[in-house]
């Protein structure tokens, strides 16, 4: 191994509740897949009444422009999404993981942290999820933590503060 070789990153160790795959596809079918569908059967529908003799060549590039890709959307991203998605609240820092086709890993140190908030939306509460959300003294941004069980969120929301409290700012 050369020198100056970057030790790798390992992923974080703990993975998000496996619901967070049901409603991050909920989630799709609301924002993406759902409209994408719904296009489709409009001009299909619309098709079939107004102008039949477009119906064969309008079905199969409905099909391939807006069915079958919603359809991948809605059955790919939560799996790859979960494969990804991860945690973990050590000693000095707080490390996720999350993305699905652009993937990101931050880790904060908690000598940095300034607020710990947990979130549960709509969607959420309707699987029992949340989000807690990490603010640092960081111009990258928070880290976010989504798909966390409610009980889970709590206790890392707990854990962090506590830590955070017990770690040593930085010197000035």
């Amino acid at each position: 191994m050369p020198e100056h070789a970057a030790p790798l990153l390992r992923p974080p160790r703990h993975r998000v509740d496996p619901r967070a795959r049901a409603w991050w596809r909920l989630q799709a079918l609301l924002t993406l897949s759902g409209p994408m569908l719904l296009t489709a059967l409009v001009l299909a529908v619309l098709s079939l009444l107004f102008f039949p003799g477009a119906l064969p060549w309008l079905g199969p590039l409905l099909l391939a422009v807006l069915v079958l890709p919603a359809l991948g959307y809605l059955a790919a991203m939560p799996r790859m999404r979960y494969a990804v998605h991860a945690w973990e609240l050590g000693e000095r820092a707080v490390y996720a993981a999350g993305g699905w086709f652009w993937q990101k890993r931050r880790i904060a140190p908690l000598s940095r942290v300034q607020t710990v908030d947990t979130v549960r939306g709509p969607l959420q509460r309707r699987y029992g999820l949340a989000t807690v959300t990490v603010t640092t003294a960081s111009t990258a941004g928070d880290i976010k933590i989504a798909g966390l069980s409610d009980a889970d969120a709590e206790e890392l929301s707990r854990r962090i503060g506590e830590v955070a409290q017990d770690v040593p700012g930085d010197a000035a």
